[in-house]
């Protein structure tokens, strides 16, 4: 087994808070500067900028993980990360059906930028990210599960878009191997009001909007992985997490 630094939760340009120098190769060469060897990208809703993440990961020797930051009906953020790029767009593609089509406002939330590999801009997502969608928690972590990903609760230690403020408990009936803790966040306290997470994987990371919110080499993984190559390595952190 080898530590793996990670960082499983990071928006670029295309969520509308994230900041316009959060590209795709901007994030990749400061996961690379912090000393990650893991990174996710996970934006709102929407997995358009994750085939740029993964040319730019590959530049820079990172292991990429395609994910969506999915905001359900209860108005949850759920983290959602999937074994290869392929399905991850298709798990994309599903969800823009249970999209509500309100026009975004660049003025007010900031424009929603497509790029491609070289961080060159190929589109705008016009429909404004950050609504929930028409996907409750239960249905939206029944679609992760068909399309081969694993999901859990988002920085569950935060009031807003947080399960267990909104829910008032941890949602431990729907089987939830991990759960996501904020990096202020303090686990002792959580596990002493939500005593059901005690036993489950407890995942720190950034929420990053800027570059500079990207974690440092501070939290890891201990995954096996010989023979290596970067799917081998994105499969066990997969299995890891829901508790394989």
């Amino acid at each position: 087994m080898n530590k793996y630094y990670y960082d499983l939760h990071i928006h670029s340009c295309l969520s509308p808070c994230g900041d316009g120098d959060m590209t795709p190769a901007n994030i990749a060469g400061m996961a690379a500067v912090k000393g990650l060897q893991i990174a996710a990208l996970t934006d709102h809703n929407s997995t358009e900028n994750c085939p740029a993440f993964f040319s730019a990961c590959r530049a820079y020797g990172i292991i990429p993980v395609a994910g969506m930051e999915l905001t359900v009906s209860e108005d949850i953020h759920l983290l959602c990360l999937f074994r290869s790029l392929e399905s991850a767009m298709d798990f994309g593609r599903e969800v823009d059906k249970y999209k509500i089509r309100i026009k975004n406002r660049p003025d007010i939330f900031g424009h929603q930028i497509i790029m491609d590999h070289e961080d060159k801009v190929i589109g705008e997502e016009e429909s404004l990210l950050l609504n929930a969608t028409m996907l409750s928690l239960d249905e939206g972590t029944a679609l992760v599960k068909k399309f081969g990903g694993v999901c859990y609760p988002a920085h569950i230690d935060r009031e807003s878009n947080g399960a267990v403020a909104v829910l008032g408990a941890f949602p431990d009936w729907l089987g939830y191997t991990s759960y996501e803790l904020s990096a202020t966040g303090v686990k002792a306290d959580e596990e002493e009001k939500n005593p059901c997470i005690k036993s489950l994987r407890c995942v720190v990371s950034s929420d990053a909007h800027y570059l500079w919110d990207i974690s440092e080499a501070e939290n890891y993984f201990l995954l096996e992985d010989e023979p290596y190559s970067s799917e081998a390595v994105r499969n066990k952190l997969i299995d890891m997490l829901e508790g394989i």
